[in-house]
């Protein structure tokens, strides 16, 4: 299953900085001009998770493969971006894409890197990307939603469902509020809304960019940022892209040292990596045995055959049940053959609901 987190922002925020320390490349050109990104890079980062090497360790692994993340650099926006400003029509096409926006926001005062509104002022930005992300749900769901209700008054059921979801999400959006505030009541309501692909729709995570000096406790820009991802219900993290593209190609006895110095006990990136999953509603179980220790991805509240597919289609077609072991167990018990004697290896069938931290085996036809 790919997620993929698209980044945005203004230009001359850190969006490809960050990015590039994320992928720890130089894939996407970093320079002190608007519209320096165009076409939208793309980048896979591994979850951070030392359950995975304590597993390795105990099963004796050769190969530790962590779970992924997709990380999108996406073309700076601009004011007027939902009327073509800028590059705003491919803005807009290739952050509907993404299963959630990593919105990067200038908390830094810099005279040398110029701000595209000429002022630090990290909600300003904010409300400037948002408003115009609002203008473009807002002006397709005006075609989409008279259409469906035309269609539902001839007594297409489809259509009905339709016109009465989006119909909510017009709403808010003409009270300048985000589609993502919209509640579906039932399954077919939840696969409408989906389906429609709202930017707005798609969960927020706030990275406030920051000086070497904040990036341990923030500044009062930061601090403002907090406040309206805590007022929304959305998530926020605090990085210095500055310090993260330093780290690029240190060995990790360095990088340790280095973030001490620093008063940082992790990378920014690794926060941000972490808080993507957490906002996707993701979690990870686990396949071990010699040759590889390796995490998968799964929503939450995902089912056994659920995770069988994720290794393989056949694997969730044929599936019979799934031998599994808590992590805990696992690791404490040594090992699958050690539980399995403890009486701690379970066998789940199609009903079982995926725990984050499942050791699971499947046997399928």
């Amino acid at each position: 299953m790919g997620f993929r987190c698209g980044i945005v922002g203004l230009p001359n925020v850190g969006k490809s900085t960050l990015f590039n320390a994320l992928t720890e490349t130089q894939a996407a050109q970093a320079a002190n001009y608007p519209f320096c990104t165009i076409e939208p890079n793309v980048g896979n980062v591994g979850v951070p998770d030392p359950r995975l090497d304590k597993l390795a360790e105990v099963a004796g692994s050769q190969k530790i493969i962590p779970t992924q993340l997709g990380f999108v650099d996406i073309a700076g926006l601009v004011r007027g971006a939902s009327k073509g400003e800028g590059l705003g029509n491919q803005f807009l096409g290739n952050i509907r894409e993404v299963d959630a926006i990593v919105h990067v926001l200038r908390c830094f005062e810099n005279d040398d890197i110029q701000h595209v509104e000429n002022k630090v002022d990290p909600i300003s930005d904010a409300d400037t990307v948002e408003t115009e992300l609002m203008l473009s749900d807002l002006e397709s769901l005006e075609k989409r939603v008279p259409a469906a209700q035309k269609k539902a008054a001839q007594g297409d059921k489809e259509a009905k469902t339709t016109a009465s979801v989006l119909g909510q999400a017009l709403e808010l959006l003409r009270e300048g509020k985000p589609a993502r505030l919209t509640v579906p009541r039932d399954e077919d309501e939840e696969r409408v809304f989906k389906q429609a692909q709202l930017i707005t729709a798609k969960p927020v995570l706030y990275v406030c960019n920051v000086d070497e000096e904040s990036a341990a406790s923030g500044n009062a820009h930061s601090a403002r940022v907090f406040e309206k991802a805590k007022a929304e219900g959305a998530n926020a993290v605090i990085v210095s892209a500055a310090i993260e593209a330093e780290l690029i190609g240190m060995d990790p006895e360095e990088r340790m040292v280095f973030l001490e110095e620093m008063g940082l006990h992790e990378t920014g990136l690794a926060r941000i990596i972490r808080s993507g999953y957490e906002l996707l509603h993701l979690l990870t179980f686990f396949t071990v045995g010699p040759k590889e220790a390796r995490a998968w991805t799964v929503y939450q509240g995902a089912t056994a055959p659920n995770a069988a597919g994720e290794i393989h289609s056949d694997f969730e077609k044929g599936f019979i049940r799934a031998e599994t072991i808590a992590y805990e167990d696992f690791v404490s018990l040594g090992g699958e053959a050690k539980a399995r004697e403890a009486g701690k290896l379970r066998a789940e069938g199609k009903a079982y609901v995926v725990r984050d931290g499942d050791v699971m085996h499947f046997l399928h036809n």
